[in-house]
């Protein structure tokens, strides 16, 4: 019983071991992720000031200003 029960803890813990080795993202990862997200900021900001769009924003926040829907 005593075995078994050590040979499990060791799994565990090696399993536990592994795990954080590999945890989390490396660096190349991070830059990636930062690139993406200018990417689509950059494409989010063209679309919202884009004409009609920064028109009907416009025509919204006028209306919600004035108090009428």
């Amino acid at each position: 019983m005593y075995q078994l029960v050590r040979a499990r803890l060791r799994a565990l813990v090696c399993g536990m071991r592994a795990t954080r080795r590999d945890a989390g993202m490396v660096t190349s990862e991070y830059a990636m992720g930062i690139v993406a997200a200018v990417a689509f900021a950059v494409v989010l900001y063209k679309v919202v000031t884009s004409g009609p769009v920064d028109a009907a924003l416009t025509r919204i926040v006028e209306q919600a200003l004035d108090g009428r829907m």
